[in-house]
């Protein structure tokens, strides 16, 4: 399967994008003398992560999320890229940071995400939003990832989306 990139997106509240069990993959099962909120927090995160739209913390493991959350699919950095630009253009308005809703920052911003995917790496931006919203956005490449081989991909190569 050629090399090819998924976007994902992501808005919400900033209280849950911090809550980090459903940002994690569940991992090793805590052991039965583990203290009760790690018990917690493990059966949170299986329950929630797998579905959870959420970005999880690691770039990677977007590829362990269900296909149904991906954004586009793309073979050519360049037109991921272009789908980046316009995300943040559509929400730089809103961005909590004057800094961060400059035009020429923003056009960097795009040119370093898509040289990154070029050589299969991954770009994953957040900002916050005017009140207490959180914006993510992300493209991560695949099969394979660079980060993270093992993991495979969610979805077939299907062309520009």
């Amino acid at each position: 399967m050629q090399q090819h990139h998924h976007g994902y997106a992501w808005l919400g509240e900033k209280r849950e994008f911090d809550r980090e069990s459903i940002r994690r993959p569940p991992g090793q099962a805590p052991s039965a003398t583990s203290e009760r909120d790690i018990h917690e927090r493990y059966r949170e995160a299986v329950a929630v992560f797998p579905a959870s739209e959420v970005p999880p913390i690691q770039t990677a493991h977007w590829l362990m999320k269900p296909p149904s959350v991906i954004r586009g699919t793309w073979e050519d950095p360049a037109e991921a890229g272009e789908w980046l630009g316009r995300r943040l253009t559509e929400f730089a308005p809103r961005f909590a940071s004057g800094q961060d809703r400059e035009a020429i920052r923003l056009v960097l911003l795009v040119q370093a995400a898509v040289e990154r995917l070029r050589w299969g790496g991954d770009v994953s931006l957040g900002h916050y939003l005017r009140g207490a919203v959180f914006h993510s956005v992300a493209v991560v490449t695949c099969s394979p990832n660079r980060a993270a081989p093992e993991l495979p991909c969610p979805a077939v190569a299907a062309g520009p989306g």
